[in-house]
C-alpha cells in the first residue's frame, strides 16, 4: 500500500526552511552580546562561586537567564522597530541632560572594564610564560585593526567564531569529571544561607550577567545589521538562544571549579588566571582549555566594550558611527574606540597600578547606571507613538517591572557592598 504524505507537509517544510534562513540572517547581535557577557569579570565571578561554594550557586542561573532574556529582548525589539540605537532614543525622548549623564558614566565604567579585559589577556598568556609587555600591545593592535579595517559583516563573523570558542569551558569541565548528579540537583534546588559572603556572591552573579554596555551595544548592532520589524521574531529567537548559551557556559565554569578546587578544599580566587592555574594538577588539557577560554573571552570583550562605548557616545552627540563606515566618515567613532583601547591596554602595563580597585569601582558605577538605563528602556518601549503595535503587553510589562525592580535592588546592594570595599 502506498502511503501519501500529508498535503501540508511541503508547506510546513518550506516554512521551517524560511524560519531557519531568517534565523541565520539575523544571527549576530543577540548571540554575540550575550556570549561576551562571560568576560574576564564574569569568569572570575563564576570561578569564585564554584571554588568557594561548589555546586550550591548553580540554581541562580535559571532566574539569571530569565532576567537576561527580558532585558535583551526589549533592546532587540526597539532596535528592529525604530531603526535607532538606545542612546539615540534617549536623547530624542528625554533630552540632552539625561543623555550626557549616561554617556559620561558609561565611558568611565566601560574604560575600567576594558582595563579588566586586558588584565585577563595578560594573565591568561602569562600562564604560558608570555610577558604582558608583549601580549597586551600585540592584542591591542589586533583588536584595533579588526574593527577599524573591517566591515560589520567581517567583524561579526569573527565575533561569532569567538563565541563558538567558549566550548573550551564545556570540554575542560567534562575532563575534570565533576559530580553530575550534584550539579543537576543544585541547578533546580535554591539554597539560601544567612552568610554575608554567600549573599554577596549571589548578588555578584546577577550583577555580572546584566551590564549597561549590553543594552547599548545590542540595540546599535541590531540597527547596523539592518534588522527590521519583519525579521524581529527571528531576532528574538536569536537573543533567547544567546542568553541560554551564556548561562550554559557559566554552568560549566562553576562546575569545573567546583570539581577541581572546591572538592579539594574551598578557597577564594583572586583572578581568573588563578582559577586556570588551579586546574593544572588535574590534567594539562583541562588547564589549557580553561586558559584558552579566558584568553578568548578577554580578547573578545576587549573588542566589544570599546565598540559599545563608541556607539553610545556618537549616538548621544549625533556623530556618525558604525563599523561599515570608514575612518574619515566617522572620525569621532573611531578615535574614541582607539583611545579606549590605548588607555585600557596601557594602564595594565603600569607597574603598581591599582587595577583591582579600579575594577571594583566600575562595579559601583554599573550599579548606579544600570537601573537608570532599564527604567528608560521600559518607558521607551511602551511609547505608542514610538513602537506602534510593538509595545509591551500588560503581562510582559508586569514581568519586566518585577525583573527591573529585582535587578535594581540587587545591583544597588552590590554597589553598596563594593563601595565599602573600594573605600576601605
Amino acid at each position: 500500500m502506498t502511503v501519501t504524505a500529508p498535503a501540508n507537509r511541503p508547506s510546513l517544510w518550506k516554512k521551517s526552511r524560511i524560519q531557519l534562513a531568517l534565523f541565520f540572517a539575523v544571527l549576530g547581535p543577540g548571540f554575540i552580546t550575550a556570549m561576551v557577557d562571560n568576560d574576564s569579570g564574569g569568569i572570575l565571578t563564576y570561578s569564585q562561586a564554584g571554588a568557594r561554594w561548589g555546586y550550591l550557586p548553580l540554581w541562580t542561573l535559571i532566574p539569571i537567564t530569565v532576567l537576561l532574556i527580558i532585558t535583551q529582548e526589549m533592546n532587540s525589539r526597539m532596535g528592529a522597530v525604530t531603526g535607532k540605537g538606545l542612546q539615540d532614543l534617549i536623547r530624542e525622548e528625554f533630552g540632552l541632560r539625561a543623555t550626557f549623564f549616561m554617556m559620561v558614566t558609561l565611558v568611565v565604567t566601560n574604560l575600567t572594564n576594558v582595563m579588566a579585559e586586558f588584565a585577563g589577556i595578560a594573565g591568561s598568556l602569562e600562564l604560558f610564560g608570555i610577558s604582558r609587555y608583549i601580549s597586551v600591545p600585540i592584542c591591542a593592535v589586533g583588536v584595533w585593526f579588526l574593527v577599524v579595517r573591517g566591515t560589520y559583516t567581517s567583524v561579526e563573523k569573527i565575533f561569532l567564531f569567538a563565541s563558538v570558542l567558549y566550548v573550551t569551558y564545556i570540554i575542560s569541565a567534562i575532563l575534570l569529571k565533576p559530580d553530575w548528579k550534584e550539579s543537576f540537583i543544585y541547578s533546580f534546588k535554591p539554597v539560601l544561607m544567612l552568610d554575608t559572603d554567600y549573599i554577596v556572591m549571589l548578588i555578584a552573579m546577577v550583577g555580572t550577567s546584566i551590564a549597561p554596555w549590553m543594552q547599548f551595544y545590542l540595540q546599535a548592532a541590531v540597527v547596523e545589521k539592518g534588522v527590521t520589524a519583519k525579521e524581529y521574531r527571528a531576532s528574538r529567537f536569536e537573543v533567547i538562544v544567546g542568553c541560554i548559551g551564556t548561562s550554559v557556559i557559566a554552568f560549566f565554569i562553576i562546575v569545573a571549579c567546583a570539581a577541581a578546587i572546591w572538592a579539594n578544599g574551598p578557597r577564594d580566587i583572586d583572578d581568573p588566571a588563578t582559577a586556570a592555574l588551579a586546574l593544572k594538577p588535574f590534567g594539562k588539557y583541562a588547564f589549557l582549555l580553561f586558559s584558552a577560554g579566558l584568553f578568548n573571552a578577554s580578547l573578545f570583550a576587549a573588542s566589544i566594550l570599546p565598540l559599545s562605548t563608541a556607539y553610545s557616545v556618537c549616538e548621544g552627540l549625533g556623530f556618525e558611527s558604525g563599523v561599515n563606515k570608514r575612518f574619515g566618515e566617522a572620525p569621532v567613532f573611531y578615535w574614541l574606540y582607539t583611545l579606549l583601547i590605548v588607555v585600557g591596554g596601557g594602564v595594565v602595563l603600569i607597574p603598581g597600578f591599582p587595577l583591582v580597585r579600579m575594577i571594583l569601582f566600575s562595579q559601583v558605577l554599573n550599579g548606579v547606571l544600570l537601573p537608570v538605563v532599564l527604567i528608560f528602556m521600559i518607558k521607551l518601549i511602551n511609547k505608542k507613538e514610538l513602537m506602534g503595535e510593538w509595545t509591551n503587553s500588560r503581562f510582559y510589562n508586569w514581568v519586566a517591572w518585577v525583573s527591573i525592580v529585582l535587578i535594581i535592588g540587587l545591583t544597588a546592594a552590590l554597589a553598596g557592598i563594593t563601595a565599602r570595599q573600594v573605600w576601605k
